[in-house]
Order: C-alpha cells, then structure tokens, then sequence
C-alpha cells in the first residue's frame, strides 16, 4: 500500500509538471515497480490520469479555456472506439502490450525533446501560423467555424484517441496536444485544458468499459489514485518554479529509460 501510494504521488508530481503527457508514466508504474500486468494496470492507470486530469479541466472551465464543444466531439468518439482497444488488449499477449507501449513512449520522448517552448498569448484565441488549418476559430466568436472538415478531423482525434487509451491505458493527451497544435488555431492554454477535459472524459469512458469486461480496482489500486491526485495538485503548484526545458529534457530522459527497461522485461 504504502509502495503504490509512493508511485502514485511521483507520476502524479510529473504529470502535474509536464502536462497531459506526463500520465504516460503511470502504466510502467504499476507494471515494473508494483508487479502488475498490463491488463491490471491499464483501468487504474486511467482512473488515476483521469482524476488528476479533472483537477485541470475543472480549472481550465473556470477560466473560459476549454473549448468543450470540440471537447464532447472527442471524447464522444472516443467512447464508441475505447472498447475496441479494450477488446485487443485482452486479445494480445502481455509482450505485444508492453513492446507497443514501449515505442509509444519513445515517441512521447522525441516529440517531447523536439518541442518548442509554449509562447502563450493574452488571450485564447490563436491565429494560423501557415495556410487555412482544419479548424479555425471564428474572430468575430472566438469559438470553431464547425465546417464537415473540422468535424471530420476531431472526429478522426477522437476515435484514434479511444482505441489508444483502451488499449493501453493512457488518457491520451500525447496525441491531442501535438494535433491540435498542427490542425487548430487554438493557443497552447486552450489546447492543454481540452485537452485535460478529454482526457478525464475518456479516461472515465474506459475505466466505466474495464469494470463491464470484469476488471476490479483493489486497496493498492485506490490508493495509486487517491495519491496521483495529491501528486498532481503539488506538481500544478511547483512547476512554474522549474525552467521549462528542464522539464521536458528530463520527462523525456525518463520515458526513454522507462522504455528501454520494459522492453528489456518483454
């Protein structure tokens, strides 16, 4: 009990001081420091992510950040298409599970090294930094022209997103982040606080799909979440305190080691 609440504090501390991404680390905790397998681990994992992605989206609400429209759209999707990759995850063998999350979180890594540094703005609404992006926001409203485009797009997020975090029990703000920044005119602010919102959306969605296929959340497990929170909420508070490159060099170093680790298990 007090080992899970130990790893719970630290994933929630780095997903509070990373962002979304940062709940990408709560499947190795489980599996590699609490001996779990991957289809255990992967409900709490997304309870825990989820509720700690609530505490933000609750925020982000509070301050008008959210677009919640595209917000539902996604996480709508995302319901219909989690139970598919619920479905794969008890289909695969344990070794599939744990090579594919350890190259998706190499990936997590590069683009994580790769990113610039957030320049955020006074206000939410964004301009197109090149051509006519997917989904542009209206100037007059500030809220998205809902063109079949736009519709189809976060539609597509929304499906990927699902099958991902069924299957892997990741919320999946590694995906929503880095495509609303491509395909949206939207500010970094408004993309992380949607993208919280539906991270505790679908997180929910799954966690609801797990306990249908039979999974239950044990002492150990409700303690891994209730300290996620707690970790999180201290995170939110010290991360303007660390210099932002610092941030991403270091979650990046550790999803790296993280994964090379797991594949070294699988």
């Amino acid at each position: 009990m007090l080992l899970a609440s130990l790893f719970g504090v630290l994933m929630g501390l780095i997903l509070g001081l990373t962002g979304a991404g940062g709940g990408i680390l709560a499947v190795p905790a489980l599996v590699l420091g609490l001996g779990w397998s991957m289809t255990q681990a992967a409900p709490v994992a997304l309870f825990a992510v989820g509720s700690a992605a609530a505490v933000g989206a609750i925020d982000g609400l509070r301050h008008g950040l959210v677009r919640y429209r595209a917000a539902l759209l996604i996480a709508a999707l995302g319901a219909v298409f989690s139970p598919l990759g619920i479905y794969f995850a008890h289909q695969l063998p344990e070794q599939v599970l744990m090579i594919l999350f350890s190259l998706l979180m190499v990936m997590v890594a590069w683009r994580m090294l790769r990113r610039e540094r957030a320049q955020e703005g006074p206000s939410d609404h964004g301009h197109a930094s090149w051509g006519q992006k997917n989904c542009m926001l209206n100037e007059q409203t500030g809220r998205f022209d809902w063109t079949a485009k736009c519709t189809a797009t976060l539609a597509v997020l929304g499906a990927v997103t699902g099958v991902v975090s069924g299957l892997l029990g990741v919320g999946g703000g590694f995906l929503i982040v880095p495509a609303f920044k491509q395909l949206t005119d939207v500010q970094m602010r408004g993309i992380v606080a949607t993208s919280l919102m539906v991270i505790s959306l679908i997180s929910a969605i799954g966690v609801i799909g797990s306990f249908h296929a039979g999974v239950r959340i044990d002492a150990q497990g409700a303690a891994f979440i209730v300290a996620s929170i707690v970790g999180m909420i201290i995170g939110r508070k010290l991360c303007a305190r660390v210099p932002a490159r610092t941030l991403q060099v270091g979650f990046a170093s550790v999803c790296l080691l993280v994964a090379g680790y797991m594949l070294l298990r699988a």
